[in-house]
């Protein structure tokens, strides 16, 4: 299943006790196609509370026997205006949305203009100017492969923090230049990971620190070297790929 949704009024993805989640209501709706069985749905990974996604991957299993297409169909046609089913597909027994994923696509938008009402959950609302080119040369620093335990957050402890980044840019809007887009992609990112880079990346355009210490913060390991976490609204999973 690939769908998108508006991470605005979720508490992030994965289900939780009496709290609003996207995985929450998939599985509401499913439960209903299915006969009033219960699904689980296995997504690519999780999302933050405030994050979104364009094209989130995630798989299931039904007792029921039904096409794909009226699957979609039933799903969109019960589930809230924030989450849209795009695409469903028979996969083999064997297919795991989150193991089988080989890399995935994150972008985090900056508006360095005017403050936005209007775009304040999608855009984060920096509103003043940074150095996007010294930003561009710090982020190639991020590309390879790295331990990035230095942007993940603190009580996230695990045994391998080990991820590569295959590719980093950043897009100017061409109808407005004010607004930036940072692009990451990557074998497989933890948690925080991505809008700790982004804060650290801010801090760089603002002048607070060089290109060069994203070397030397990598090699730290440190939480406490990196910059701080960036707004959750600016962030979007943009691809999955297999």
């Amino acid at each position: 299943m690939t769908f998108s949704y508006d991470g605005s009024d979720f508490k992030g993805y994965q289900k939780q006790p009496r709290c609003r989640t996207v995985q929450g209501e998939l599985e509401k709706v499913l439960k209903k196609i299915n006969g009033d069985k219960e699904v689980s749905v296995t997504a690519s990974g999780r999302t933050d509370a405030g994050v979104h996604a364009i094209s989130q991957k995630a798989h299931f299993d039904l007792k029921e026997e039904m096409e794909p297409a009226d699957v979609m169909k039933s799903m969109n046609s019960m589930l809230p205006d924030d989450i849209y089913i795009k695409n469903i597909e028979h996969v083999s027994d064997n297919f795991h949305a989150r193991f089988n994923a080989i890399g995935k696509e994150y972008i985090y938008q900056i508006n360095m203009g005017e403050y936005n009402p209007l775009e304040r959950k999608y855009v984060y609302q920096y509103n003043k100017k940074l150095d996007v080119v010294e930003m561009q040369r710090a982020m190639k620093y991020l590309e390879g492969t790295h331990s990035f335990k230095a942007f993940v957050c603190a009580d996230d402890v695990r045994d391998d923090y080990v991820r590569t980044l295959s590719q980093t840019n950043i897009i100017r809007d061409l109808k407005d230049v004010s607004k930036i887009t940072l692009v990451f992609i990557g074998d497989g990112f933890m948690r925080y990971m991505v809008r700790n880079m982004v804060g650290t990346l801010i801090e760089i355009g603002e002048g607070k620190r060089r290109s060069e210490e994203i070397i030397d913060i990598i090699s730290s390991e440190d939480r406490t070297r990196a910059g701080k976490t960036a707004a959750a609204r600016g962030l979007f999973l943009r691809n999955v790929f297999y």
